[in-house]
C-alpha cells in the first residue's frame, strides 16, 4: 500500500503567529491561505491552521515512559537525521519544551527519539524518530 499525505485541521487563536511558527520555526512551506485559515506542507503532509480567536489547549496528559504526555497532540515520525537537526534548530530558537529531546523506551521494544513541544495557541506536537522504521509498530 503507497502511503499518502495525511490532512489535518485544527484552530489557532493567531494566524500571523502560526504563519511564524509553522512557516519560519518548523520550516514548513506555506501553501493557500485566507484570513481564516493557512495551509501547511509538514513533511509531505497537509496541515491548516484555522483562526479561533477563542482557541484554548487542552491540559490532559497521560503517562508514558515516566512522562506526562500531553493529549491531543500530532506530528511526523522523521528520519534520525531530520529529528536530530529540528532537535537543534528547536532549541537554537529558545522552544520551550513540554518533554525535551529524549529516548523513550531505551532498548526495549519501540526505542524511539522524541520531543514535545507546543505552538503559540497551546497545540501540542511531537516529533518522534526510530534508528529502525520497523520498530513503528512492533509488539515484541
Amino acid at each position: 500500500m503507497e502511503l499518502r499525505p495525511f490532512h489535518l485541521a485544527f484552530p489557532v487563536n493567531d494566524l500571523l503567529a502560526a504563519r511564524h511558527f509553522y512557516g519560519e520555526l518548523l520550516g514548513c512551506e506555506e501553501g493557500r491561505s485566507s484570513d481564516q485559515w493557512i495551509d501547511f506542507n509538514l513533511y509531505g503532509h497537509q496541515i491548516v491552521t484555522h483562526l479561533d480567536t477563542n482557541a484554548k489547549p487542552d491540559a490532559t496528559t497521560n503517562a508514558v515512559d515516566g512522562e506526562n504526555v500531553p493529549v491531543p497532540h500530532f506530528g511526523v515520525v522523521l528520519t534520525m537525521a531530520q529529528w536530530e537537526a529540528l532537535a537543534e534548530r528547536l532549541k537554537q530558537h529558545g522552544t520551550k519544551f513540554v518533554i525535551a529531546p529524549t529516548i523513550r523506551f531505551r532498548g526495549e521494544t519501540g526505542e524511539q527519539a522524541t520531543m514535545f513541544f507546543c505552538d503559540p495557541s497551546g497545540n501540542a506536537l511531537e516529533f518522534k524518530a526510530f534508528a529502525n522504521d520497523d520498530a513503528l509498530f512492533a509488539t515484541a
